[in-house]
């Protein structure tokens, strides 16, 4: 990837990290802070605005999977039976024991 570009244009598929943990940790990232916004905020409408928002993140790592497959193939098949889309407790786990 040339400096200054978006990681979008990766060419690359990176497995090591964060992404040995999660395959989408920014939509996690996501779905954790409007987690917690509801948490602190304890309204009605934030409440309904955070699940619609956890949804959308889920819905687009859905998406972010179809488009990686086509363009990385089987090796993103490979890496999707590996490391979860955005559970990161399963992911910890797993990645515990491979490196045992």
């Amino acid at each position: 990837m040339s400096g200054g570009q978006s990681y979008i244009h990766t060419t690359v598929l990176v497995v090591s990290g964060i992404y040995a943990v999660v395959r989408h940790p920014q939509y996690l990232s996501s779905m954790l802070l409007n987690t917690g916004l509801m948490l602190v905020a304890q309204h009605g409408l934030t409440t309904v605005l955070g699940v619609a928002t956890i949804g959308l993140d889920y819905r687009i790592a859905l998406e972010a999977d179809r488009e990686a497959i086509v363009k990385f193939g089987d090796d993103y098949k490979l890496y999707m039976d590996r490391v979860p889309r955005v559970n990161f407790l399963i992911g910890l786990v797993q990645l515990l024991r491979r490196r045992k």
